[in-house]
């Protein structure tokens, strides 16, 4: 490659600019859309890292290069990623090809514009407030706020700030100085980013007391009345409690309508964490596992997984009303929250966020819901529970597989039993042997490329599979064709 015509500068030729974007889209469409949605290829090209180095050619140099090497490297960034969008990508609580979220995607990144104000993105400030209005209603809310943040560990810091910034206004100014010890409550199966965002806001990874959660990993209610108390004893201040609604391993709820009365009784902000299994409130059939976020105070959810609108689209929706997102984060920057400007200085939503430039999250949504409609993305939700009860009962059915537990939701965890292992529960060693399984079997499928799919361990549990059925292109044969793989993959284990 380093031997051709450097590329000459395709500043100010339209032309030469629109030839070129037209080879990338092409290339997009046959190495992505067409060949990453299909089973028939490869979900990845594995190859170490310095291997890797070596293909990309990563350096960057003083001269420019040609088009043709520059097409070549679009194909060469997209033959050594992971294909997110093919159905035998298991392995993130995101996955699968919404087209016209997509769209939305390719538009909003050709305008690129930020959403600060009404004067430099008009369309895209009305549409957040009306997919937010719409989301918020979906919650059980006829009013309140809200703003796409930058993923949904962001939308829970920002919850526990504005959470912060209720009870202790004087700390925006004061900082630390002005707070008493916090205590915040959360399971023990609840998303990292919640002592992340202690850590981040100067409250210590300390403040956040770990709820007790039952077997199927839901918080215990009467656990948590008990730790409210002794922090309480302690001499902290309890000030929030965050719930989980779609745990990142098992799936799980927690009682939102029990949590809600604890929160009531101690005064304290109600937040719900339903990044994952927000979605599941478009679905008449499974809503309930969500009884109660009406409460809430704060929601984060993020319609880049279950519903596929692709990363990012990360919602924090709030039921508050008195404009607390801007009294927490607003600065006033007067060179671009001027107050005497032609239209409504309302519209100008920047300075809700702690970010100055922010992307367009908005569209991909609203376009995607434009072409399916609510009951579009309603079937698309229910799918994906009956596509997880068929591939549980088709674990039931074989050898060498066994449930961690019945999933109410679309993880579903697993073990695979080598046939070296069978009937050999009660050996010393199972679980020790058990535990090296999966991770055998994860680098035999990825250097393959025939699918992806995680594991993690849980508590005592040995390792396992956790199956996550988000894609809305996936069949009963996907589900087959993953049992099957791990049965050729294993066999010899």
């Amino acid at each position: 490659m380093a031997d051709s015509k450097p590329l000459r500068s395709l500043d100010g030729d339209t032309m030469a600019a629109e030839a070129l974007l037209r080879d990338v889209f092409g290339i997009v469409l046959d190495e992505i859309i067409r060949k990453g949605t299909s089973a028939s290829e490869k979900v990845c090209e594995w190859k170490e890292p310095e291997e890797l180095r070596r293909l990309l050619d990563l350096e960057l140099r003083s001269q420019g290069e040609s088009q043709e090497q520059i097409l070549e490297r679009c194909r060469a960034v997209i033959r050594y990623s992971v294909k997110t969008c093919h159905p035998h990508f298991f392995n993130q609580l995101f996955s699968g090809l919404d087209p016209h979220a997509l769209a939305g995607r390719i538009v909003t990144e050709s305008l690129n514009t930020s959403q600060y104000t009404y004067e430099i993105a008009p369309v895209f400030v009305l549409m957040e407030e009306e997919v937010l209005k719409k989301l918020r209603a979906l919650v059980g809310w006829s009013s309140g706020d809200g703003v796409f943040c930058p993923g949904g560990s962001i939308s829970n810091m920002y919850a526990m700030n504005l959470a912060r910034y209720q009870r202790y206004p004087d700390c925006k100014k004061r900082g630390l100085r002005a707070l008493p010890p916090l205590a915040i409550f959360t399971s023990k199966e609840c998303h990292y980013s919640i002592k992340k965002s202690a850590a981040f806001l100067g409250l210590g990874t300390d403040s956040v007391r770990l709820v007790k959660a039952d077997e199927r990993g839901k918080m215990i209610p009467e656990d948590l009345e008990r730790q409210i108390s002794l922090a309480e004893a302690e001499g902290a201040v309890p000030f929030m409690v965050s719930a989980t609604s779609g745990t990142t391993v098992l799936g799980a709820f927690d009682p939102l309508e029990a949590i809600a009365d604890v929160c009531q009784r101690h005064g304290l902000w109600f937040h719900v964490d339903a990044a994952w299994g927000g979605s599941v409130l478009l679905s008449q059939t499974h809503r309930h596992l969500l009884n109660g976020i009406q409460r809430a105070d704060s929601v984060a959810w993020n319609p880049h997984k279950l519903l596929t609108a692709g990363l990012q689209c990360s919602a924090l929706l709030l039921q508050d009303t008195s404009n607390l997102l801007k009294q927490c984060h607003g600065s006033q920057a007067s060179y671009l929250f001027q107050q005497d400007k032609f239209y409504d200085v309302a519209l100008d939503t920047g300075d809700k966020v702690v970010q100055c430039g922010r992307r367009v999250d908005c569209l991909k949504l609203w376009l995607m819901w434009k072409a399916q409609g609510g009951q579009g993305l309603e079937q698309r939700v229910d799918q994906t529970f009956a596509l997880a009860r068929y591939l549980v009962e088709e674990i039931k059915k074989r050898e060498g597989f066994e449930l961690v537990m019945e999933p109410e939701f679309v993880n579903v965890c697993f073990w695979f039993v080598p046939p070296s292992l069978r009937g050999k529960q009660e050996s010393p060693d199972y679980r020790e042997r058990l535990s090296k399984a999966a991770p055998a079997l994860k680098e035999r499928m990825v250097k393959e490329g025939s699918m992806m799919i995680g594991y993690q361990p849980h508590g005592t549990r040995a390792n396992f599979f956790r199956m996550v059925v988000a894609n809305p292109a996936l069949t009963q044969a996907d589900m087959d064709f993953l049992l099957n793989e791990l049965e050729r993959l294993g066999q010899d284990l």
